[in-house]
């Protein structure tokens, strides 16, 4: 303890700070390690007690270099808050804070900040969090002359790099093979993983200099005919931390899609998504851009598909009842759910999304006569606090998990509240469509669903999203995504409900599609349109 120590040397300081961080906050790294362990055949007994004194010696390094007298103590109360919250994430919910996760953090605003916040998180940063940032503010540190306490740093430095050296020497080829073998161990290094990943995002964001900004589809035309004289209408229902293993569309076992049953939505099988978090997946989902060339910094700085619509001279309207639209729904008009709105619908800390069904109501009570595209941005299923999703009456599925902290629910109870709010996005999309049926008096309609990402709910012991792609589970990056088309849209659009019956069962979807879907569906023809990608052309006379 920090505090019992009479006096602490710089040196003595940052050791026992680096092995606090090693036993503390570093518990997920080592069972990330005991799992590689158990796939491999044969392993060193002393190679595996190696890893511990290395991560030691190599943070005592790094540590080092601040452990500057007036900003130590500031500096390593800062990173232990900090690495408190972080290591918490990885433990409990297998949460991994890369690029992708750190731009997701970056973008959460503080209702959904909030959800986060139950017992256990709280009991972990007065532990692990406040409490050792205490005794760090208490510690009494003695500091020799510079230049004898400069000399002191660079030996013990000197002794630290000694101590990886060794190591590596005479177990080089096992960490090279087990860290081959093992590439995500790097990802759970608390701090350096989450600490140079911000760095990264910091550097993109906000000290290069800016892309010029590029304007997509300005020559967008819509060609279409309206040759029964009622314009087109699409709603776009954008759904959040949707999975398609829990609808019933999907072969889930449960009647998850009861609502929509009986609607003839088109399902389209196997849709996979661009990213595993709403700051990434949404902006990838509407840009030129595919999953594979997808680059944050880029799409931010060019149109959307939503700009293209735009262009094109159709109405475009974004309601959002989420985290925001990321920047794809800036220069069209755009509301966010005041979570004050609606004394019915939202606590103030958050809303159902029958807010957006009201919203619909009165867009389509004020929609011109002119092809009009509206996005309802769902709140869905986001975690952790899946039970504040659905209202009572639509509480189908019990026992669920009443709480944030769902790691400490049973396998029945969360999956029970995670399929209740599937349950009720289901009854949302049922309602959108039928307020379109109510329209086809004046517009041909149509309702396109689709989720950003999925969720992990305990498989492999992971929970929530935000994984790195490459190691990303099928649950979080397998979505869900469906149609709806009126009788009178098909015929304007020449479209053939049999052959678009086919097309989806076939599956092979993905995010890619969305940009030149969207441009079909709407009868826009512009240079950046790409056929081939359109799910829709390939049954378009």
């Amino acid at each position: 303890m920090l505090a019992r120590l009479k006096t602490l040397s710089v040196n003595r300081f940052t050791f026992i700070t680096a092995l606090f961080y090693v036993c503390i906050f570093n518990i997920s790294l080592f069972e990330v390690i005991k799992k590689g362990i158990e796939t491999q055949p044969e392993v060193d007994p002393i190679f595996i007690a190696t890893m511990p004194l290395f991560l030691a010696c190599a943070l005592s390094f790094v540590f080092s270099l601040f452990t500057v007298k007036y900003l130590i103590k500031p500096f390593f109360i800062i990173l232990t808050m900090l690495s408190s919250s972080v290591s918490f994430a990885a433990f409990q919910y297998n949460v991994v804070f890369d690029y992708g996760m750190i731009e997701n953090t970056f973008q959460t605003n503080s209702a959904e900040a909030l959800m986060y916040v139950n017992f256990a998180s709280i009991a972990n940063m007065l532990l692990t969090g406040i409490l050792p940032s205490y005794l760090i503010y208490k510690a009494d540190i003695q500091y020799k002359p510079f230049f004898k306490e400069l000399l002191h740093k660079i030996l013990f430095m000197v002794a630290m790099l000694l101590g990886v050296g060794l190591i590596a020497f005479f177990y080089f080829q096992d960490y090279a093979a087990f860290g081959r073998n093992n590439d995500q161990i790097k990802r759970y290094i608390v701090p350096t993983y989450f600490i140079g990943a911000a760095a990264k995002y910091i550097n993109v964001h906000y000290l290069q200099t800016p892309i010029e900004y590029q304007q997509l589809g300005l020559d967008a035309n819509n060609v279409s005919t309206n040759a029964n004289g009622k314009p087109n209408l699409l709603v776009l229902v954008v759904g959040e931390t949707a999975r398609s293993m829990n609808y019933q569309y999907y072969g889930y076992h449960k009647p998850t899609n009861i609502y929509t049953q009986d609607q003839g939505l088109i399902v389209f099988k196997d849709t996979h998504s661009c990213g595993t978090a709403t700051a990434v997946s949404l902006p990838c989902m509407f840009s030129r851009m595919g999953r594979e060339d997808y680059d944050a910094r880029r799409a931010y700085a060019q149109d959307t598909a939503i700009d293209v619509l735009n262009h094109a001279g159709i109405k475009v309207q974004w309601f959002d009842n989420d985290s925001g639209c990321k920047g794809v729904c800036d220069q069209v008009e755009n509301i966010t759910i005041d979570l004050n709105s609606d004394p019915e619908q939202c606590s103030g800390q958050y809303c159902f999304d029958q807010v957006l069904l009201n919203k619909l109501d009165e867009a389509l009570a004020k929609a011109e006569s002119k092809d009009t595209a509206i996005v309802l941005h769902i709140i869905g299923s986001h975690g952790p606090t899946y039970f504040l999703r659905y209202p009572a009456q639509h509480r189908k599925f019990t026992p669920d998990c009443q709480r944030s902290d769902i790691q400490n629910c049973s396998a029945e109870e969360l999956m029970n509240t995670y399929d209740n709010t599937i349950l009720y996005t289901d009854y949302i999309i049922s309602e959108v469509v039928k307020k379109l049926k109510n329209q086809e008096n004046k517009f041909d309609t149509a309702m396109l669903y689709l989720s950003d990402h999925g969720e992990s709910l305990g498989e492999s012991g992971m929970y929530l999203h935000g994984a790195p792609y490459s190691i990303a589970p099928e649950e979080q990056t397998s979505v869900p995504m469906l149609a709806w088309l009126s009788d009178g849209f098909n015929q304007d659009n020449h479209l053939n409900m049999s052959c678009l019956a086919k097309e989806a069962a076939k599956g092979g979807f993905s995010h890619d599609n969305l940009f030149d879907s969207l441009l079909g569906l709407m009868n826009v023809k512009t240079q950046v349109y790409q056929g081939e990608l359109d799910i829709f052309a390939r049954c378009r006379a």
